[in-house]
């Protein structure tokens, strides 16, 4: 519908579920979109390319991270061809990029840009609707208990 102002959370949310998928340009299948995209990541905003390559962001990151450079090198889908690395090697930069991109959107949504973006995923349910009856519906927030990594 054209109007979504009066729509209850709920319709928004079955609306959105039911939607047909559109056409996708070349962007959508950048790392980050195809990463935010995945089952269980629907948490996660797109952080913004300009965000990710602006070093200050980045400060201190690069110790929590043992494949920094890679990791980065792949979330912003830089070609490296520097070194050729194996397979557990591979592996690991791969986790470590989806470490690195979880550190860069914490910091990220306590921008304007990021609390926008994740006001947003808000509006639109991404989080889900309470079940309970008394809510009627209400979209739900995520809540982190810790902001230290592997801390439940």
């Amino acid at each position: 519908p054209a109007d979504r102002t009066h729509m209850s959370a709920r319709q928004k949310h079955e609306e959105r579920s039911n939607s047909s998928s559109e056409y996708r340009s070349d962007d959508d299948y950048a790392w980050i979109p195809w990463y935010c995209s995945l089952e269980g990541n629907e948490f996660f905003a797109e952080v913004d390319d300009q965000y990710v390559q602006d070093q200050f962001n980045l400060t201190g990151l690069g110790q929590q991270v043992v494949y920094y450079d890679y990791a980065l090198d792949m979330i912003l889908d830089v070609e490296s061809t520097d070194e050729i690395l194996s397979d557990d090697q591979q592996e690991m930069v791969e986790n470590d990029a989806e470490t690195l991109y979880g550190l860069i959107h914490a910091r990220f949504i306590l921008t304007n840009r990021g609390l926008h973006a994740m006001l947003q995923k808000y509006r639109n349910c991404d989080f889900g609707i309470c079940p309970r009856v008394l809510c009627e519906g209400h979209p739900m927030l995520p809540m982190g208990i810790s902001d230290t990594l592997n801390e439940e």
